[in-house]
């Protein structure tokens, strides 16, 4: 066996996939270049979009396994692939004035390799982090958060400057060989490796006679997990925190101008502002679970989330509408960093990639549900008061599940 490799060169090579991946969040602004040059409507557009998230969650729940089998390097060269085609295609589909080619190319193709690409280094790095999975499964997502920061002000000035195949063309191609690259470096730690750091503080405990940290709870296969009430606990709680939390950023630049006031202007700025929320609520939420531990950190994200929903359409100044909706978005990014860990804690690591890859199917179905839910009921009662308050009421029922799957914990710690 050759010289263990850097497990801090793993976890930046999982930043490159996420942060070409996370691209995705940009998507809005080819909205209306591509609406206004093809004469498409804007929801025909942005079903491109729906499709790329629908087909991540798709592809995660089925290749999950291939992951585990086959490991990141090869699946994160299988997400390269179907990405960077997915993006380069893009590109012709817009040359020939094709939606349906679109569709495949971005929805279809494009999101296979955004599940693929998602999932793949997320299994690794929790065996290369067994002490800090939270940071390192933080520090991979928190790409996937901040990507559409950096993106975004580059697609705008590419589409400018090179037109909208062009940017497609640039951009896949800039993206294919940063996601290539990272995945070859890309690899699972020997068996029975475990950082210097934990060895050394597992001798002082056993010289101490300390207990030591809890281990996890259980090593399962993905189809055994499913069985489990605890997967399936953990299933509503993601469904619930994103079906609210991509509501809230499908509106959030109407509903901060009719419920506080503010500006158009004001309202964009917020919107800016709120990526950087998502991200940093990634790695610091997944860095804090590495110390509190995973269930109280669920249990205190829809603990904040049910009051922060209920407070919404009630408060008039912009400030405090303001400060609600970030810390609104920093729990919804740290449900997505903080899962995989939790997943680790409550299955282990035997196929924790296939096991995240069939949770992940909540996002799908909640990036479909989140939107037209917010949607539907604004334009029925022209009000987001009623949604705002289902949601608080749906945050309820996911604070009831996170206490019940800390329950359902402590009684198989207990019987083991």
């Amino acid at each position: 066996m050759g010289k263990t490799k850097n497990r801090w060169f793993i976890a930046l090579a999982a930043v490159g996939i996420h942060i070409s991946i996370g691209s995705v969040y940009s998507w809005s602004v080819f909205t209306n270049p591509l609406s206004n040059e093809h004469d498409w409507s804007l929801s025909e557009v942005q079903l491109t979009f729906s499709i790329a998230i629908l087909f991540l969650g798709l592809s995660a729940a089925f290749m999950g396994h291939f992951v585990e089998k086959y490991g990141p390097r090869k699946s994160g060269l299988i997400a390269s692939i179907c990405f960077g085609i997915g993006i380069l295609g893009s590109g012709f589909a817009n040359e020939i004035g094709s939606l349906y080619l679109l569709y495949f190319f971005y929805g279809v193709l494009g999101g296979i390799g955004l599940g693929i690409g998602y999932i793949t280094p997320v299994s690794s790095l929790v065996k290369w982090f067994p002490d800090r999975r939270g940071l390192a499964t933080g520090l991979a997502i928190m790409g996937f958060g901040f990507a559409s920061l950096i993106a975004s002000p580059v697609f705008e000035a590419m589409i400018n400057w090179v037109g909208i195949s062009g940017t497609f063309f640039i951009t896949g191609g800039i993206y294919f060989i940063l996601m290539f690259a990272s995945s070859l470096y890309l690899a699972p730690p020997p068996e029975g490796w475990k950082p210097k750091a934990m060895k050394e503080k597992k001798q002082k405990k056993e010289k101490s006679k300390k207990k030591e940290q809890p281990a996890d709870l259980s090593q399962l296969t993905a189809n055994e997990a499913v069985k489990t009430i605890r997967f399936w606990a953990l299933w509503v709680m993601l469904f619930i925190n994103v079906s609210c939390g991509i509501a809230i950023i499908s509106v959030a630049s109407p509903m901060a101008q009719d419920v506080a006031g503010l500006t158009a202007g004001a309202a964009a700025t917020m919107v800016g502002i709120m990526g950087l929320f998502n991200g940093f609520g990634r790695i610091g939420w997944a860095s804090v679970s590495d110390y509190i531990g995973r269930p109280n950190v669920y249990t205190s994200f829809f603990a904040i989330q049910l009051v922060a929903f209920a407070l919404l359409p009630i408060v008039s100044n912009e400030y405090v509408f303001q400060l609600l909706i970030f810390i609104i978005l920093s729990c919804y990014g740290g449900g997505f960093a903080s899962i995989p860990a939790y997943i680790g804690d409550l299955f282990g690591t035997k196929q924790l990639g296939a096991i995240h890859g069939y949770i992940l199917t909540a996002w799908a179905a909640a990036g479909l549900a989140g939107p037209l839910i917010v949607a539907y009921l604004r334009e029925t009662t022209e009000s987001y008061t009623l949604t705002m308050y289902i949601f608080a009421g749906a945050f309820a029922v996911a604070l009831a599940v996170s206490l019940m799957i800390r329950v359902n914990i402590k009684k198989i710690r207990e019987q083991t």
